[in-house]
């Protein structure tokens, strides 16, 4: 939003994540996690996926501006990924379909092929959802072979009038007891299967980024 985006290396996220301590999004945080995993000795690589927007029953149609990483690891592939918001599985979950548990709920990847990919990952987020929805599809066949390339999503979600992210500034934190989400009109908490959600102005909005998510303005 502020036009202060960089071309995505390894040292720009360095610097943008680690020293800066900005956050990120999915092709800014999976990267860096990736950087880390192959430095320390795993056999990992990134793939993109396509979001489903659970509000509107539909997926984003953006493309495949989901970013995330295949980890091979003893025989066995599972998914890795640290940027998808409150959503996340906290852990890596196998392509078996076996169901993994976390303190974020319930999660599982299923073979399921589409326009999207060959997989899909579901989820029941802990104390939020009873039934089992999907996450997003991501295509184990399309490897990212550099980082670079996710230049392509970070400009698509930079100026695609239909980015959720280009419009209205956005933190989300996982808790012990749930999440947090701060926006520049509302801030909502999530704590043990009850939500709190109020309305807030300017200054209230500097003040909770500031003492929720160390964030300032």
């Amino acid at each position: 939003m502020n036009n202060t985006t960089r071309p995505l290396t390894k040292d720009n996220l360095i610097k943008k994540l680690l020293i800066e301590k900005e956050g990120g999004l999915c092709y800014e945080l999976n990267p860096l996690l990736y950087f880390f995993l192959l430095e320390n000795g795993f056999d990992a690589r990134m793939v993109r996926g396509e979001v489903f927007v659970e509000a509107k029953q539909d997926w984003t149609n953006l493309g495949r501006t989901h970013v995330a990483i295949i980890l091979q690891h003893k025989g066995q592939s599972w998914l890795v990924d640290t940027g998808f918001g409150g959503n996340l599985p906290l852990r890596p979950v196998p392509l078996t379909g076996e169901t993994v548990n976390t303190g974020n709920g319930e999660f599982r990847v299923k073979q399921s092929d589409s326009k999207y990919g060959n997989y899909r990952l579901e989820m029941k987020l802990r104390n939020k959802q009873s039934e089992w929805h999907i996450g997003y599809a991501f295509d184990t066949n399309r490897q990212v072979n550099k980082v670079s390339e996710l230049d392509e999503v970070q400009d698509i979600i930079k100026h695609h009038d239909q980015s959720p992210f280009n419009k209205n500034p956005l933190a989300v934190q996982l808790t012990d007891d749930g999440s947090k989400t701060l926006t520049d009109s509302s801030y909502t908490e999530w704590n043990r299967g009850k939500k709190y959600k109020r309305d807030i102005d300017k200054t209230a909005f500097q003040l909770l980024a500031r003492e929720q998510f160390g964030i300032e303005f």
